[in-house]
């Protein structure tokens, strides 16, 4: 027999999809770190000047950190059973690990009832998607890949991973 304590949050006792109900729930500080790894093929990687890959459609990564904080703050808007929640703080960051391979972050945070993980994980995934179509023109060689959760606090369980999922 399954766990009760392991069962899925968004389905009622009949399984039928829904809202998890927060309203009991302490307000916390509410932390969610979240990334992803972007591969550059040859023609998207030759672009890359500085620290800064710039296409004809501007600076990729400027352009890219903006839409991910956007995309965070909509969250609710595109995933069914998040709560709307007025984000505190939302930080993404871009860097290159080598000449092919651009990092993704973002941390978010709310204090709150309920986590920030959908808001860094949207925030990250919209960042690479902004990535991948300001470059497709260069190539549709590009691969986004490990989008995950690192870290979360202040919920009912802290999460901290010290290395990639996929490893």
């Amino acid at each position: 027999m399954t766990d009760p304590s392991k069962r899925l949050t968004h389905l009622d006792d009949a399984q039928r999809p829904r809202m998890v109900d927060v309203s009991g729930k302490e307000m916390t500080l509410r932390t969610a770190r979240a990334s992803c790894t972007v591969r550059l093929p040859p023609d998207v990687a030759s672009a890359i000047a500085g620290d800064e890959l710039v296409s004809a459609k501007g600076p990729v990564f400027q352009t890219a950190i903006l839409a991910g904080v956007m995309a965070a703050k909509k969250t609710s808007e595109l995933i069914p059973f998040c709560h709307p929640i007025g984000l505190d703080d939302c930080d993404v960051t871009i860097s290159l690990t080598d000449e092919h391979h651009v990092y993704i972050e973002a941390i978010a945070r709310v204090w709150h009832k309920t986590g920030v993980e959908m808001e860094a994980l949207t925030a990250v995934s919209t960042a690479a998607l902004t990535l991948y179509d300001m470059c497709k023109a260069l190539s549709h060689d590009i691969v986004i890949s490990d989008i995950q959760l690192l870290d979360k606090t202040g919920g009912k369980k802290d999460v901290h991973r010290t290395q990639s999922t996929s490893e």
